[in-house]
């Protein structure tokens, strides 16, 4: 993190709420004018079952417009029914769709990442009449895809990590504490590089929640290269023919587990779209290089604000 995004850090929200959405509240935080002259962006956090405090560093662009961040149902802040029902991609696009028309929002920028950007995905074809843009960071485009980059990654891993990787997939066939230790050097190369600053991580500690596992291991599995859940077989490459490219932006991380030239193949498959490789960053971008990340983000916004 710079200097200058160390100093527009904004720990503390000017608003926060709870947020009545099908199945239960979610919780809502926003710095800057939600009513301001810049439609204001919302971000879209992953997992499922992550939180939206790896996203404080975005908090530097409420000099210019409104930023919204909220935990979905069952996450962070929010309430946590752990009704199953409650966790379908449907119900968490329904969701977004709620937080806008309470927040009589007209139109704004939609941000999400990984599992958010599948999120994200689903409202841009639901919803494009409300998007000044939508961004499409490190996304979940397709689990078949996904997990064809996972096994690519793994086997580019030291040779006994590789073996662990695969082995950890079938439960008791290597003990916990090895599967574990593979798992984290999977997750130190591709998901998260840099330790966020002393002011999120405290940030972090004190969310009641920052990670569901139950709602993670519903959906997904027991670990980022593993998809035994409800979004095992979900595909969203149909719904890329229904963007409208020009507003539309898909970036990854350098050291990415989704691959940036798979995320690029995807920017591609989508007319007119545009696609930006964020440097020393893998899975959490704004984590790991918030200021090259802002420095795409600012003039992307700019440019996107008017129809």
């Amino acid at each position: 993190m710079t200097d200058a995004t160390r100093r527009t850090l904004r720990i503390k929200p000017d608003h926060e709420q709870m947020i009545t959405v099908p199945g239960g509240r979610v919780y809502v935080r926003i710095n800057g004018n939600v009513n301001g002259v810049r439609p204001p962006i919302v971000f879209i956090h992953g997992g499922p079952g992550s939180s939206h405090w790896y996203f404080l560093n975005a908090t530097s662009l409420a000099d210019e417009r409104a930023v919204i961040l909220y935990d979905q149902l069952d996450s962070g802040r929010s309430d946590h029914p752990g009704n199953p029902a409650n966790w379908t991609v449907p119900r968490f696009v329904s969701e977004l769709e709620s937080m806008r028309s309470v927040l009589g929002i007209k139109r704004w920028h939609v941000l999400g990442a990984s599992w958010g950007a599948t999120v994200g995905l689903e409202y841009a074809v639901r919803y494009p009449r409300v998007l000044a843009s939508i961004i499409l960071q490190s996304p979940l485009i397709s689990t078949p895809v996904w997990l064809r980059d996972a096994r690519l990654l793994k086997d580019g891993m030291s040779p006994n990590e590789r073996q662990l990787l695969y082995a950890c997939d079938i439960p008791g066939a290597a003990p916990k504490a090895q599967c574990d230790a593979a798992t984290d050097a999977f997750y130190t190369r591709y998901v998260q590089r840099a330790d966020p600053p002393t002011a999120i991580a405290a940030y972090k500690a004190s969310l009641p929640r920052s990670f569901s596992i139950d709602v993670y291991e519903h959906m997904w599995g027991r670990a980022e290269f593993t998809a035994t859940g409800t979004l095992k077989d979900y595909d969203g490459t149909p719904l890329l023919k229904c963007l409208d490219g020009r507003r539309t932006l898909f970036v990854a991380g350098e050291f990415d587990e989704a691959i940036p030239s798979t995320v690029e193949g995807f920017a591609r498959s989508v007319p007119h779209a545009s696609f930006r490789q964020i440097q020393g960053a893998a899975h959490t971008v704004m984590n790991d290089n918030p200021a090259a990340y802002l420095s795409v983000l600012r003039p992307w916004l700019d440019k996107h604000d008017r129809r």
